[in-house]
């Protein structure tokens, strides 16, 4: 096990820069996913950590050592590709143990360290095996085995189950956990899927354009997130956004309004453009709020298109005289006079039915809206006013809704 350190690590290629200035510390046994969407550099950070590419600046620690300008042999590395990449004409066995054979590892300890690899990834059994003889998610385990015997100081995984089919995909992602737990070594693994992040990874650090955005544990970069990046990377469906700006009681749209003490939010003033954000659950009916006491005044709303999935269903609300939603839209268009809400999948709603929505005063976030910062998580202590004044509107207010 080691920690892996990144210290203004800066890749470019031409006039493209693929990494941009990342400072990243791994803790000696950590689970950190690499997530972002394509392009954004996570596998180019990957591949500095590894030593397929040289960064054009910074220094890379693996433990103690720079690691910078060793190569990827001498790193106490083990690497998985999304491209599982076994030779074909080699049974189980002779694919997991070649790297030893080819640094002509005694048999015995070759024999030992695969028994122990094949026990660990449940492949006891099939070491005599053909790759084609073997399923996807066997093949998998076998590239994982192949890995193992190195008994590296740090694990480097690249979407290696990107390939997988979804039922697969799920049972690969909890056998990674017990493997992780087992192995107790440090893992850096890249994605794009943030299920996989959220649902394996100790820490996970969302990367952008090149730049480190967040790194945090899964639900701190759920429910606090460092700027709209992320608040609209993480999460599924995406968060919904409103823009607005910062007025004098609180926050104000051309959709709704909701009423705060403005002073309690630092870093913008009064007139600044500032965007709210509330995720799909924190929507609610406003019939069916009896048990929530942050909630904000009611929304008159529109229902569009509902998606039921089974455990929840998913409603598209037109805000006021918004639009309907189209194909080119995003989840978070409320800026286009739109919110998502997920229900309950026995609730009755139908499409095309008036009804008025809430927001949960304790899951609204405020963005500034220029630099993509987030300025507050939860405004319910912000609130001048008790909720029983707050639902009800003063006569300018009904008209903002007009």
């Amino acid at each position: 096990m080691a920690r892996v350190t990144l210290e203004h690590v800066t890749k470019r290629y031409e006039d493209v820069t693929a990494v941009d200035d990342m400072n990243l510390e791994i803790e000696d046994g950590e689970f950190v996913c690499l997530v972002g969407p394509s392009g954004c550099g996570k596998s180019t950070t990957m591949e500095t950590i590894a030593g397929l590419t040289k960064p054009t600046e910074g220094t890379i620690h693996i433990g103690d050592v720079d690691v910078t300008n060793l190569p990827p042999k001498d790193r106490g590395v083990s690497m998985v590709f999304q491209n599982i990449a076994l030779f074909p004409h080699m049974d189980v066995y002779e694919n997991i143990s070649f790297g030893l054979r080819l640094r002509k590892y005694d048999k015995d300890e070759i024999d030992r360290r695969v028994d122990q690899a094949a026990d660990i990834v449940q492949l006891e059994g099939m070491l005599d095996r053909m790759p084609d003889e073997m399923s996807g998610g066997q093949r998998q385990r076998v590239a994982i085995a192949r890995a193992i015997v190195r008994e590296p100081d740090v694990f480097l995984m690249d979407e290696p189950l990107a390939n997988l089919d979804a039922k697969l995909r799920v049972h690969m992602r909890t056998e990674l956990q017990r493997l992780h737990k087992q192995l107790e070594t440090t893992i850096i693994y890249v994605t794009h899927d943030q299920a996989e992040a959220m649902t394996m990874s100790d820490r996970i650090a969302v990367i952008n354009a090149g730049e480190l955005q967040q790194i945090d544990p899964p639900l701190i970069c759920y429910n606090e997130p460092a700027n709209l990046f992320v608040a609209g990377f993480i999460g599924s469906p995406s968060m919904n956004f409103v823009e607005g700006e910062l007025a004098e009681d609180g926050f104000r749209s051309e959709w709704f309004d909701v009423s705060f003490d403005p002073s309690a939010v630092e870093g913008v003033t009064v007139g600044d453009p500032v965007t709210l954000g509330v995720r799909p659950e924190d929507v609610h009916l406003a019939d069916r709020t009896e048990s929530l006491s942050t909630a904000t005044r009611e929304i008159p709303v529109t229902t569009d298109v509902l998606e039921p999935m089974g455990n929840e269903v998913f409603v598209y609300l037109r805000l006021a005289d918004g639009p309907s939603r189209t194909m080119d839209q995003d989840v978070a268009g409320a800026s286009m006079g739109e919110l998502l809400m997920s229900l309950d999948p026995d609730t009755p709603i139908e499409e095309d039915q008036e009804t008025s929505v809430v927001l949960d005063r304790s899951s609204i976030h405020l963005f500034d809206t220029r630099s993509g910062e987030a300025l507050a998580h939860g405004i319910e202590t912000l609130a001048e006013q008790p909720r029983g004044d707050d639902t009800t509107p003063t006569e300018a207010e009904s008209d903002s809704y007009s």
